[in-house]
């Protein structure tokens, strides 16, 4: 790898790796840095800047459902934390009051658990989209909006996302109890007089909102650090980097 692509590798790792570091210089510094590098008389080929935005979306991508994916990494995110669903709400004060409310609880963890244990299968589908992308892409990512990088993701994964996801959420929601949970609610909910009933699919429900949650942070990860600085993000990497 040449110097210049080294240059963008490590700047588009700090794009996505390195959120949370301040007193930098702005992340506009870093993207002028790059147009710089790509339109000088000895700019970058095409498939040097393909393969320099890859690399750095598979660090970034990797960081961010590490994030989501630990423990509590969905349920105490208050930001994409899991909800009960809107009609078990309705009924949530009743059922509390009728000594549920452990019962409430517990369904609304175990929907968050199912979530952190499906989301590390979304790595190989956005490693899918990072080999398919082409120049038009990396130029429009880096040109782009302050969540480009999110959206790029969202176009080419939400539809291969929820067909992996449904079956595997299912499974882990059976593990970790949040069927069994939502049955008893259910029951009870049934001896309330005028409640609504809690029929819905709930494998669809945990689903789109673990999905939602994921793309949450992967565009607040990404604004974020195009509006952090990098200067001193840079020193660190050749720290890190140099003792290796």
């Amino acid at each position: 790898m040449n110097h210049r692509i080294g240059i963008m590798v490590f700047s588009l790792f700090t794009f996505f790796a390195f959120s949370s570091y301040d007193g930098y210089a702005g992340f506009q510094d870093l993207l002028d840095s790059a147009k710089k590098i790509l339109g000088s008389e000895e700019g970058l080929t095409e498939n040097e800047i393909i393969n320099g935005l890859k690399e750095a979306l598979e660090v970034g991508t990797s960081n961010a459902i590490g994030i989501v994916s630990k423990l509590d990494g969905y349920y105490k995110n208050p930001k994409i934390k899991i909800p009960l669903p809107e009609n078990v709400q309705k009924v949530e004060k009743i059922l509390r009051a009728t000594g549920f409310g452990q019962n409430v609880d517990d369904f609304e963890l175990s929907m968050n658990r199912a979530a952190e244990r499906a989301a590390p299968e979304a790595k190989s589908i956005f490693w899918d989209a990072i080999k398919q992308m082409k120049f038009e892409d990396a130029r429009k990512i880096l040109n782009g909006r302050d969540n480009e990088a999110t959206l790029y993701f969202k176009d080419k994964t939400s539809d291969r996302l929820r067909e992996i996801f449904k079956p595997i959420t299912h499974q882990a929601m059976s593990e970790v109890g949040v069927t069994r949970t939502y049955q008893t609610i259910d029951d009870k909910v049934k001896t309330i007089p005028f409640a609504d009933q809690l029929s819905f699919d709930l494998d669809q429900y945990v689903t789109d909102k673990g999905l939602d949650g994921l793309f949450f942070m992967l565009a607040a990860e990404e604004k974020k650090i195009r509006e952090n600085p990098a200067a001193r993000v840079t020193d660190l990497l050749k720290k890190v980097f140099g003792s290796k």
